[in-house]
């Protein structure tokens, strides 16, 4: 009987310290709710940059324009900074918003005209290679150590196949030394519908690794490294404007000389300091076995994997002059052919990360080994989180569409009946 009355203090101490933890959370927090518009169409910008004044505190739109974001009660007198690439920043105090369902409108920047153009340096391949020789002026010097929201997804034509989401912290090593950043997981859900993968496990290794890496003044290599960057052709597209600076916009293809696959699309650099401040880009899938060679590491010999889209979106922001990596979204589609069966299958894999939090301090980092991720690492399933509304806690995340909302609560309630 003892040992029952023990078993019993013990979880009711368990639930207790839960519940005054989720008390101690929403009392220390505030969450305010919105979603970002433009101010003419009254269409969603997505992926809009929200930060909170006076801390490093952030976050970004969901495809939708939606965000989410935790406040400390004791920084309730800020502000928040919205920008996106083309328009009006726009600065709004959290004491004059709707915390549950603000609207933000940005207005379009003044189009730029041909004529001021005339600025621009005249050469971009030379812009190009001068931004990735001036990240020691541009991009921190310093260790940095980020917290960071990462979510993965696959999908089999248009249903949902896998999800998983994770709080990580990084240690953000310096841009101007050749060490590869290290990721501790905090905390992390993962479902996986493997009837739905039809035995064949897609599985995006490397997770938030492959997000970092899409850090392309952290790592050029991967894009532009000193043998590929001369098979590339460099041209201006008309500038563009952010956060009231103007903005070069690069457009870069491989050239006709180099047969294996490179990447093409578009840089966007600050006009004043010639720091990168987004990439959008893809790689050229024109050459399919090549182009395969760089996604497959290992399959069944009875299936053809083909990449059909490889896209990537990486953006920095700026602090005290230095800029910063601070969002990363990867959109793979393959198609999947069995020898053997009359129809193929369509996959697409979606991963994205951007960071919530940072600083100099690495009392905030992790020193837990066993939960320290490498390059070749692939998250585990573990379901249990899907079922906690409170699973996040004081974390800030992307706030999920409503296609992962839907995934989500399907989840839950499958796991409710089990």
């Amino acid at each position: 009987m003892k040992k029952i009355e023990f078993n019993t203090s013990k979880a009711l101490f368990l639930l207790l310290a839960t519940f005054f933890f989720s008390v101690s959370y929403s009392q220390n927090l505030m969450e305010y709710k919105g979603v970002v518009l433009d101010q003419n169409n009254k269409k969603e910008l997505a992926l809009a940059d929200v930060s909170l004044t006076n801390s490093n505190i952030s976050t970004i739109t969901n495809k939708e324009g939606e965000f989410s974001i935790k406040v400390p009660k004791n920084q309730l007198n800020e502000s928040l900074i919205i920008s996106f690439l083309g328009y009006k920043q726009q600065k709004v105090k959290l004491s004059e918003i709707d915390n549950d369902n603000a609207k933000i409108y940005l207005a379009p920047a003044a189009t730029i005209l041909a004529s001021v153009d005339i600025v621009r340096p005249k050469d971009a391949y030379d812009l190009v290679k001068k931004t990735l020789s001036l990240k020691g002026e541009n991009y921190l010097t310093e260790n940095a150590y980020m917290t960071g929201f990462y979510r993965e997804s696959i999908k089999k034509r248009n249903r949902n196949a896998s999800l998983a989401e994770a709080i990580v912290s990084i240690e953000k090593q310096p841009y101007t030394n050749y060490k590869s950043d290290k990721i501790t997981l905090i905390k992390s859900r993962k479902q996986t519908n493997y009837n739905r993968l039809d035995t064949l496990a897609l599985k995006l290794q490397g997770g938030p690794f492959g997000s970092l890496y899409a850090d392309m003044i952290k790592y050029p290599d991967y894009v532009f490294n000193n043998e590929t960057i001369k098979y590339y052709d460099f041209s201006f597209e008309q500038s563009t404007e952010k956060n009231g600076r103007m903005v070069y916009v690069v457009n870069f293809k491989q050239n006709s000389n180099y047969t294996m696959p490179l990447y093409y699309g578009k840089l966007y650099i600050d006009s004043q300091t010639y720091a990168l401040t987004s990439a959008d880009y893809n790689l050229n899938v024109e050459n399919k076995a090549k182009a395969s060679s760089f996604f497959v590491k290992k399959k069944p010999n009875r299936v053809e994997i083909t990449p059909t889209e490889a896209n990537y979106k990486v953006t920095y922001r700026v602090k005290n002059g230095k800029w910063y990596y601070s969002y990363t979204n990867m959109l793979l589609t393959f198609i999947v052919d069995w020898k053997g069966k009359l129809f193929n299958s369509k996959y697409t894999l979606n991963s994205e990360m951007a960071i919530t939090d940072w600083n100099l301090d690495n009392n905030t980092i992790s020193s837990n080994e066993n939960k320290r991720l490498r390059p070749s690492s692939i998250l585990q399933d573990e379901v249990s989180g899907f079922t906690d509304p409170e699973f996040w806690g004081e974390y800030n995340i992307i706030e999920p569409e409503k296609s992962i909302e839907s995934a989500i609560r399907k989840i839950s309630r499958h796991l409710d009946k089990s």
